[in-house]
C-alpha cells in the first residue's frame, strides 16, 4: 500500500507540475491555449508544404529500389552470380538505412537545441545533392570497384538525410496543430511521404513504358535520379515559407530547452518509450519495405509477372496506402492510437497473407487485393502519433529520431536481405514475415493502451 501511494504521489506530481511529461505534443509548456480548435489556414499551409516537401525527399530515397536490378547489373562485375549481385545491391540499399540513426541523432540534437525548421531545411539539401550525383556517376565498366564504393557513399548520405527528415517532419507538424488533430497531422504527413513512393512508382512505370530495357540500362536509369535532385531543390525552396513551431519558440523564450545532450536524457529516463516506439516502427518497416517496395520485384521473380503490370498494381496499392494513412491517423484521434493500431495490424497480416498466397497461383484479382493490402498498410499514419506522444517536448525530436531510425536501421535495412534469403526455403516467406511483425504491433499497442489506462487510473481525481 505504501508503495502504491508513493507511486500515486509521484505520477500525480509529474502530471500536475511537469511541463513536458505529458503524452500529448501540445500539452504543458508550449501548449496552445486553444487545444481544441479546428485546423486553420496556417495549419493547412504547414501541413501542405511539409507533406509536399516530404514527398519529394522520400522519392529521392526510394527511387533506388525501383531500379535495383538495373543498378546491380551496372555497378558490379558482369560475371558475378545473380544471387550475390542481388544481395550486394540490396546491401547498398540497406546502407542508407544503417546510416539513418547517426544522421537522425545529429540533426535531432541540433533540432532540439537550435530549432526544428533549420534541420528541416538541412535534411533536404543533404538528400538532393547525392541523389543528383548518383544520376551522373560512371558505372563499373568505366571506373571498376570505385563505382560501387561511390554508390555506397552517396547512399549513406541519403540515409543520413532521411534520418532527420521523417522524425523532424512529424515533430514539426504536431507542434503546430492542436492536440485534437495530432493523429490527423501525422496521417497527412505520412501520406505525403507515401506520395513520394507513389511518384517513384509512377516514374518507374513511365520509364518502363517509354524506354526499352536496353535504353534503360544504357542511360534511362539516370533520369529518375537527376529528376530527384531537382525535386529536392524545389522542396528546399518551398520550405522557406514555413515558420518555427510555437512549442519550440515558447521553450526558447522561457529558457526551457534541453540543458544536456538530449539523447542522454532519452536513454536514461525514457527507455519504455524508446522500446514501444521501436516496436511500432518495426511494423511500419514491414508495411512499407515488404508490402510496397519489395512486392513488385518479388512478383516479377516468383510468378513472372510483367514489370509494367506489377508497377501499375503497386501504384494502386500506394494510392490506397495514402488514403489509409489519413484515415488511420484520424481514427486514432477519435478512438485512441492503441485500438486503431491493433485493428490495422491484424488487417495487414490477414490481407497480405491472402494476397500473396493467392498470387502464387492466380493473379486475376491482383489490383483489388493489392489495393486492400495498401489500405491496411496505412497503419503508417498512426505509428508516428504513438511515437511522438511518447516523449516530452524538450527531447522529443531526439527521442523520436533515435527510436525511429535505430529501429528502421535494424529492421528496415536488413529486411530485404532477410526476406530474400528466406525465399530460398519457402516462397510464402514474405507473408510469414509480415504476419509475425504485425503480431509485434498488436503487443506494442496493448502495451500503449495499458500504460495510458494505468496513468489515467492513478491520476484520476475520483481515486
Amino acid at each position: 500500500m505504501a508503495v502504491f501511494l508513493k507511486q500515486k504521489v509521484a505520477i500525480n506530481k509529474i502530471i500536475m507540475n511537469s511541463k513536458y511529461n505529458n503524452t500529448h505534443p501540445n500539452s504543458g509548456a508550449g501548449a496552445h491555449s486553444d487545444q481544441h480548435r479546428k485546423l486553420n489556414k496556417n495549419d493547412a499551409k504547414t501541413l501542405g508544404l511539409s507533406a509536399l516537401g516530404g514527398a519529394l525527399e522520400f522519392y529521392d530515397f526510394v527511387i533506388f529500389v525501383y531500379f535495383a536490378n538495373v543498378v546491380g547489373s551496372l555497378f558490379f562485375p558482369a560475371d558475378m552470380p545473380e544471387w550475390l549481385r542481388q544481395v550486394q545491391t540490396y546491401g547498398i540499399f540497406a546502407a542508407g538505412y544503417l546510416a539513418r540513426p547517426l544522421g537522425g541523432i545529429i540533426m535531432a540534437h541540433f533540432g532540439d537545441i537550435f530549432g526544428r525548421k533549420r534541420m528541416f531545411m538541412m535534411s533536404i539539401l543533404l538528400m538532393s545533392v547525392p541523389t543528383f550525383a548518383i544520376g551522373l556517376m560512371p558505372t563499373y565498366a568505366s571506373i571498376g570497384i570505385a563505382a560501387p564504393l561511390l554508390l555506397l557513399f552517396f547512399r549513406v548520405l541519403q540515409g543520413a538525410a532521411i534520418g532527420g527528415e521523417a522524425p523532424g517532419a512529424w515533430v514539426f507538424v504536431t507542434e503546430h496543430v492542436s492536440k485534437r488533430h495530432v493523429g490527423l497531422a501525422c496521417g497527412i504527413l505520412s501520406a505525403g511521404l507515401v506520395a513520394g513512393i507513389l511518384i517513384g512508382s509512377l516514374v518507374a512505370t513511365g520509364m518502363h513504358t517509354s524506354f526499352t530495357a536496353e535504353e534503360i540500362s544504357d542511360y534511362g536509369w539516370r533520369l529518375p535520379f537527376l529528376l530527384g535532385g531537382v525535386f529536392g531543390f524545389i522542396a528546399m525552396y518551398l520550405r522557406r515559407w514555413l515558420h518555427e513551431t510555437p512549442i519550440f519558440k515558447e521553450m526558447q523564450e522561457s529558457r526551457e530547452l534541453a540543458v544536456e545532450l538530449p539523447i542522454k536524457t532519452v536513454l536514461r529516463e525514457h527507455t519504455p518509450s524508446v522500446v514501444v516506439s521501436m516496436a511500432v516502427t518495426w511494423v511500419l518497416t514491414a508495411a512499407v519495405v515488404v508490402t510496397i517496395l519489395m512486392t513488385p520485384s518479388l512478383l516479377q521473380k516468383l510468378v513472372n509477372l510483367d514489370p509494367q503490370v506489377s508497377l501499375e498494381a503497386n501504384s494502386i496499392a500506394i494510392i490506397c496506402l495514402l488514403f489509409g494513412s489519413i484515415v488511420c491517423g484520424a481514427l486514432g484521434d477519435r478512438f485512441g492510437n492503441g485500438p486503431i493500431m491493433i485493428i490495422f495490424s491484424i488487417g495487414l497480416a490477414i490481407s497480405y497473407w491472402f494476397f500473396f498466397s493467392t498470387m502464387m497461383h492466380d493473379t486475376t484479382h491482383l489490383f483489388s487485393l493489392y489495393g486492400l493490402v495498401g489500405f491496411f498498410a496505412g497503419l503508417t499514419g498512426v505509428v508516428p502519433s504513438i511515437a511522438v506522444k511518447s516523449f516530452p517536448a524538450a527531447i522529443r525530436f531526439s527521442g523520436l529520431s533515435f527510436s525511429y531510425n535505430v529501429a528502421y536501421a535494424i529492421f528496415g535495412g536488413t529486411t530485404p536481405m532477410i526476406v530474400s534469403l528466406m525465399l530460398s526455403e519457402d516462397p510464402l516467406s514474405p507473408a510469414y514475415y509480415v504476419a509475425f511483425v504485425c503480431g509485434v504491433g498488436v503487443l506494442a499497442s496493448l502495451a500503449v493502451m495499458r500504460y495510458h489506462s494505468r496513468l489515467d487510473l492513478i491520476a484520476s481525481p475520483a481515486r
